[in-house]
């Protein structure tokens, strides 16, 4: 989006200039002021954001290309050009340090424009990816990935991120095969191996009886003395101790069953509701433990190195 802004900052520079000349019509200047507006409404950019400013002008831009063109001069690549080349790698610098900030977005724009200068550098797109990945763009992450294994097929840190961004999305089986290959390429990577066994761990997993259908491990809760603390001391509770009651006469068939024991799935479900409002007053800092624990990721982002 950052290199899109730099176009369409030059051309709102370009057209507010001519809104500014005398040899337009009253109708033209307010058909100019239309299209700037809805230009800088479309892009939430305007004039002011100076940062997508290029060096030259629209108009000085289009000459010296067309100049070219009439010279017969064949227009120099950016990807080639030695000029572009320098910049391209100052920009990835500036990307690299931006990721040891942790200013991800910045770095990714560093990426952007150094991939725009030199588009067949494998390591810009792999770079990139890692942004990507560090703003939970996933998706974005493996297609950059596997764009750079496309200009260097044997490029094995972009495996190795693909690999990741494959894991980050779940994709475990994917994920081994991109692990794998880039194993291949560099047998003595640390860092892949872990990360092949922990996704070959994910494919092997069996989910857990206490754990299915809950979002997190009942095993694991119940060795929680916090828990078990709070358990016992719910049990003291009168109200507590009915509803367990009625919900094992029911359980059992005996006398309390469909004479104020739970005898059907919504007394089931209120009971469970009104259990789990006391487990909230009496220690609602295990509850939003659990919760965090819900929303927990297998893969969490860690620090790596950027070529």
């Amino acid at each position: 989006m950052s290199s899109i802004k730099h176009v369409v900052y030059a051309v709102i520079q370009f057209l507010r200039e001519q809104s500014q000349r005398d040899v337009y019509t009253s109708d033209e200047h307010e058909s100019l002021e239309v299209a700037l507006q809805c230009l800088e409404t479309v892009f939430k950019i305007s004039t002011e954001d100076v940062q997508f400013a290029a060096p030259y002008t629209l108009e000085e831009v289009f000459s010296q290309t067309h100049l070219k063109k009439d010279d017969s001069t064949p227009a120099e690549s950016p990807s080639s050009a030695p000029a572009a080349i320098e910049k391209a790698e100052q920009l990835k610098d500036e990307g690299n340090n931006y990721m040891k900030e942790q200013n991800y977005e910045a770095a990714l724009d560093c990426y952007s424009q150094a991939v725009e200068l030199d588009p067949n550098n494998a390591v810009y797109y792999c770079n990139r990816a890692a942004a990507h990945s560090q703003l939970s763009r996933h998706n974005d992450a493996i297609t950059d990935c596997e764009k750079a294994i496309s200009i260097d097929a044997k490029y094995s840190k972009a495996y190795g991120r693909m690999g990741r961004a494959l894991a980050a999305t779940n994709k475990y089986k994917e994920a081994i095969g991109s692990y794998q290959k880039a194993l291949d390429l560099d047998p003595e990577n640390e860092s892949y191996k872990t990360y092949l066994k922990i996704a070959e761990q994910k494919v092997r997993q069996v989910p857990s009886p206490m754990s299915a259908g809950w979002g997190f491990d009942m095993a694991s809760l119940m060795n929680n003395p916090a828990f078990v603390s709070m358990a016992a001391s719910l049990m003291q509770d009168p109200q507590v101790q009915q509803l367990m009651s009625g919900m094992m006469s029911n359980a059992g068939g005996g006398p309390a069953a469909g004479v104020g024991g739970l005898t059907d799935l919504s007394s089931l479900i209120q009971a469970g509701q009104q259990f789990a409002q006391q487990i909230q007053q009496q220690n609602p800092e295990l509850i939003q433990q659990l919760r965090n624990q819900v929303r927990s990721r297998s893969f969490s982002g860690t620090t790596e190195e950027h070529s």
